[in-house]
């Protein structure tokens, strides 16, 4: 496993460290599966299919904000 998926950051495995993914997933409290249509990974928890991931041209950036977060002013 290569990274952590926080939120707001680009994971940096990329599009195909799959059982990386579904580690982190599996240890996230915020974890939620998307839509059947937009799941990719055969493991139901893992980060591509996740409802809060977004899609870059390499990997995926997670938008999930913890209930703390506060944006910058």
């Amino acid at each position: 496993m290569c990274g952590t998926a926080k939120y707001g950051r680009e994971f940096a495995c990329g599009k195909n460290d799959w059982s990386g993914a579904a580690w982190i997933a599996g240890n996230c409290e915020y974890f939620t599966p998307d839509v059947e249509e937009e799941l990719v990974a055969e493991e139901t928890e893992s980060c591509y299919n996740c409802r809060y991931r977004r899609w870059t041209a390499t990997s995926f950036t997670c938008h999930k904000r913890p209930a703390s977060f506060s944006p910058p002013h």
